[in-house]
């Protein structure tokens, strides 16, 4: 082999002493050789050692995809150009821990992949893959050596079908995403107030009443399960009880804790109805069910779901608070966890291990469940504390519409996790990201997982000192790119919806506009209108990505702004400036882009605001009194708008519901709110141009 240059020191990769790459996530251990591997219509995989058909399919996608990077026709020669190594077949169903790592070696002579398990294949595949890359001479993979293995055995992405249905093509082109990026498990949310999505063959009336006709067959998650366990990803179901639980009285009310009646709910939030636990009839009905269910799917893990109860409908019910006076049980608290000891030994006894949110955290549980924490480390840390494994989700909530960086910046070992003993850290075996559907539909999915979803990735992937977020970000767009040749939309859908919303004509001052704005964050978008289940998500709030790299790269730039920088921000600011005018046109002929006329003209203005203060500084002049104090007051209310008349009883029904005291719900309700639910995110650099003026 060739000299190696080394890449590693202190197991962080040295980005600015050595030649860059894109990959993500970043490996373990890697160091640059001399030369490159042509890839050509040749190129050809063989498989020694171990063998078996997933390999084989693997070693076909490989191919394929190839082919659509390169646009090589390949017609594998005598020769391989890569030679797939392992030693032993992985366990008949994957299990968490399974051994996922890899050794990649490429000269210009040929690659060699290793690996204990075909799970470490599947995994190294795809580091080779992202390590194709156009020179001046052709397509190649640089002569590279990488050592590799998993941070984290738990690498998960939740995707909630219960709230919007998500057809099996949409999972299956996010299983592809997933195992590009090295995720390992995919956990399903099949039920909650407005849908139960997944046929029951013990108790059909739960699919048929409660899905509004859409839900998968059980031969159709048979088909994704497989589908993923190609790729090296387990997949886990979730069924909320005994809260989330409206759609399954529709069917079966004889499951409730009050007498209805019940809908599938068409509005978002936490809703009252409730399993009834103090009935034996409803735990002879949840043990046919999981049974029907635990057969399905395969994996060690069944989700109980166990979060946001509120006990209104228990404390109401006569009967039940005699069950609790009688059996001397104190609380509602109490009483869901002798409801979830009792759901334990069912799924128990059909041969799966319980999870569940951090709800169902009670000292009575055995310290074999484990705990899906989304409430923080310091309530994951208090549960390995007490002996119980888990994992961390709060921080990776992708619904919340916040950057990458900040999901970059969370570790599943970071604040009070930090503080565990060696014992106590093992019992956390990782993390998963949500992405709640209440705002998402099939269509603009995959924009609200990819691209951040990678840079999450690399959290559970790699050594825990990567941590640098410009070296993420760089290399994010890189993968971004790769993600879309998988097969995924977050990219190509995105200028179909924007000419949707513009309609016929020139679409450029839409795109500009579209550029630097975001959705609202966290979860203010809940009382900004009526939402419905059925609400069309059609909006340029539903069109635009999570974060504006524009704007990220615009404030980044002013704040290191000098002398010769200043022309190009001018011109920037000058364009978004004269932007509302050629936008007008658009505004008056497009119903759904009228509302954007104030996030529109509140841009134009934040431009002005700018380059009057690129005036002064170049001018060398001092503003008058009050001017920088003025503008930064204006920069706060531009595309401001009250709440309509018309939205202010949801609001206020959707904040009482969130346990809001009414004077408070009014105040959250009266006050203004971002235009069109859109933040205009050059704010942060326009208030860097007018503080230097101060």
């Amino acid at each position: 082999m060739k000299p190696i240059v080394p890449l590693l020191f202190a197991g962080v990769l040295a980005f600015a002493q050595a030649p860059q790459h894109d990959l993500m996530p970043a490996p373990a251990s890697l160091t640059f050789g001399e030369g490159r591997l042509a890839i050509d219509g040749g190129f050809r995989v063989a498989v020694t050692g171990y063998d078996e058909p997933r390999l084989r399919s693997a070693a076909a996608r490989l191919v394929e995809r190839l082919q659509r990077r390169t646009g090589i026709p390949m017609r594998p020669g005598s020769a391989a150009t890569l030679t797939l190594e392992c030693q032993r077949a992985s366990l008949p169903v994957q299990a968490v821990g399974e051994d996922e790592s890899y050794t990649l070696e490429v000269t210009s002579a040929g690659a060699r992949l290793r690996a204990p398990l075909p799970l470490g294949l599947l995994r190294g595949l795809e580091t080779f893959l992202q390590l194709v890359r156009l020179d001046a001479q052709g397509f190649a993979v640089p002569a590279v050596s990488i050592r590799d293995q998993p941070r984290f055995a738990w690498r998960g992405l939740l995707i909630d079908a219960g709230r919007h249905f998500m057809p099996l093509a949409v999972l299956k082109r996010n299983i592809d995403g997933m195992a590009a990026v090295k995720l390992n498990l995919l956990h399903l949310h099949l039920s909650d107030d407005q849908g139960f999505r997944i046929e029951s063959k013990a108790f059909p009336k739960l699919h048929q009443f409660g899905s509004n006709g859409q839900f998968y067959t059980q031969e159709q998650m048979r088909e994704i399960v497989a589908y993923a366990r190609e790729r090296g990803i387990r997949v886990i179901p979730e069924f909320d009880m005994p809260g989330h639980t409206s759609s399954w009285f529709l069917g079966h009310p004889e499951l409730a804790s009050a007498p209805g009646p019940y809908r599938v709910e068409r509005t978002w939030g936490v809703h009252y109805g409730l399993i009834d636990p103090t009935r034996e009839e409803v735990y002879q009905f949840l043990d046919r069910f999981i049974g029907d269910m635990a057969q399905l799917f395969p994996d060690a893990y069944f989700h109980i779901g166990g979060d946001e109860v509120l006990p209104r409908q228990w404390n109401e019910n006569a009967a039940i608070q005699a069950f609790l006076q009688k059996n001397g049980i104190r609380d509602a608290h109490a009483l869901q966890a002798c409801f979830n000891r009792r759901l334990l030994a069912i799924v128990t006894r059909h041969g799966k291990r319980m999870m569940g949110w951090d709800e169902i955290l009670h000292p009575d549980l055995p310290k074999d469940i484990v705990i899906h924490s989304w409430r923080g480390a310091k309530s994951l840390a208090a549960a390995a504390r007490q002996g119980y494994q888990g994992i961390l989700s709060w921080g990776y909530y992708l619904d919340l519409m916040r950057p990458a960086s900040a999901h970059y910046a969370v570790d599943p070992m970071s604040g009070e996790a930090a503080a565990l003993s060696p014992e106590e850290a093992k019992r956390i075996l990782g993390g998963e990201a949500c992405l709640w559907s209440e705002y998402v539909s099939p269509e603009i999915l995959d924009g609200r997982i990819w691209p951040r979803m990678a840079a999450i990735a690399e959290r559970f992937w790699s050594p825990a000192a990567t941590t640098d977020a410009d070296s993420m970000y760089r290399r994010l767009e890189a993968a971004s790119r790769h993600l879309e040749l998988s097969g995924l939309t977050h990219r190509s859908n995105y200028r179909p919806i924007l000419e949707r919303i513009a309609g016929p004509g020139n679409l450029a001052a839409l795109e500009t506009l579209a550029q630097v704005v975001e959705p609202l964050k966290e979860y203010a978008r809940s009382t900004a209108r009526p939402y419905y289940s059925d609400t069309p998500l059609n909006h340029l709030v539903d069109a635009v990505p999570p974060e504006s790299s524009t704007a990220r790269l615009f404030n980044r730039r002013v704040e290191r702004l000098n002398p010769a920088g200043i022309p190009g921000v001018r011109s920037t600011l000058a364009r978004w400036r004269d932007n509302h005018a050629r936008l007008l046109p658009t505004l008056e002929r497009s119903a759904l882009a009228a509302e954007l006329a104030p996030v529109s003209e509140g841009l134009s203005k934040m431009a002005a605001l700018g380059l009057e203060a690129l005036d002064y500084r170049e001018q060398g002049k001092r503003p008058p009194a009050d001017w920088v104090k003025n503008s930064l007051a204006l920069l706060d209310t531009l595309s401001l708008r009250p709440l309509p008349p018309e939205s202010q009883p949801f609001c206020m029904e959707i904040l009482t519901r969130h346990n809001r005291g009414e004077q408070q719900a009014r105040k959250t309700c009266a006050a203004p709110r971002p235009a069109a639910e859109l933040l205009i995110q050059i704010k942060p650099g326009i208030q860097t141009l007018l503080r230097a003026l101060e």
